[in-house]
């Protein structure tokens, strides 16, 4: 059952943290774009008036005490029920226009939409070039891996569906967030859509809160780590099959020198070649393991996320056959 724009439920939603300049017209520029969606501010422990500002505004605003942009979020798709998300920040970056034509995309079925900035003019706009090369390089990095091509991975604007909302386990706690939600789309073989957003630099006097060395070892420690969890068989076995080439070529200098000498006067080089091949071979049984889990873990996502969409689909019957009678 396809919803039209005017029937479907609409969350926006704002996590932030002192925002007081951008907050006021972020909400505005929302409420005009989609009057008939529910505006959520989640303050992150603001020291400004992000929070009164917004309210003044006519967004529901509540507190979420547990810092970092990964735990807001998290308290977002776990309170709120709606057909169709969509996320920004409350730093006027992304441009409201685009968010009627990003819900339309999830209501014809898609399961994430990805507001790319990367395409536009991000490179332009944005004047802090670490983050530039730092979003080339995550790009890369997470396309070669997962035989992707998504032109934007670490991008604030999204929108999602209900199932995608309510079966997406996050475990971030920063700004890494983004780069896990495309991760786990990418594993996972959700049915994503790119629409290119115009990004804007902060206005004069707001301050990012980004950390250029410090949030981008986080987000690169979030990429080794769930590549870790959902390519277990690569990563394992390639660090397996890495110490296995080493022992044996320390194995071949000993049997070289027991060929030609009829004795085997390095003991201990033949000893440590073997243990190195004995671990080697146990990565790549654990890769083996660890990749058969993560099949069992996909196979229980595609169950839990249809019974989602199948009980979300019932309610949404159900309404509509409450208010025919």
């Amino acid at each position: 059952m396809k919803l039209a724009l005017k029937e479907a439920t609409i969350a926006v939603l704002l996590p932030c943290y002192n925002e007081e300049q951008t907050i006021g017209k972020v909400v505005d520029d929302f409420r005009k774009a989609l009057p008939t969606a529910t505006i959520y501010v989640y303050d992150n422990n603001s020291t400004d008036k992000t929070a009164s500002i917004a309210q003044s505004k006519g967004a529901v605003v509540r507190p979420e005490p547990r810092q970092g942009k990964g735990n807001v979020i998290r308290a977002m798709f776990e309170d709120i029920d709606a057909d169709v998300y969509v996320m920004a920040d409350g730093d006027d970056t992304y441009p409201a226009e685009n968010a009627p034509a990003m819900v339309d995309k999830i209501l014809e079925g898609y399961d994430m939409v990805i507001g790319d900035r990367l395409s536009s003019t991000y490179f332009q706009e944005n004047k802090r070039p670490f983050h530039n090369v730092g979003n080339r390089l995550v790009r890369s990095a997470i396309n070669g891996i997962f035989g992707a091509q998504v032109k934007d991975i670490m991008t604030g604007y999204r929108a999602f569906s209900f199932t995608y909302v309510k079966c997406y386990p996050i475990l971030s706690h920063g700004f890494e967030v983004e780069t896990e939600m495309t991760i786990h789309s990418l594993d996972r073989n959700l049915r994503l859509y790119e629409m290119p957003v115009q990004y804007r630099d902060r206005p004069k006097g707001s301050h990012s809160k980004l950390n250029t060395v410090g949030d981008g070892i986080r987000v690169l420690s979030t990429i080794f780590r769930m590549i870790r969890e959902y390519k277990p068989l690569p990563f394992f076995g390639g660090c397996g099959l890495l110490i296995d080439l080493v022992g044996f070529g320390f194995l071949l200098s000993v049997m070289f020198e027991f060929w030609r000498t009829g004795s085997v006067p390095r003991i201990p080089t033949l000893i440590g070649s073997v243990l190195l091949i004995l671990v080697g071979l146990l990565s790549i049984i654990t890769g083996i393991v660890l990749d058969v889990l993560a099949k069992n873990d996909r196979r229980a996502y595609i169950h839990t996320s249809n019974l989602f969409a199948y009980l979300h689909r019932r309610q949404r019957e159900h309404e509509a056959n409450r208010s025919e009678q």
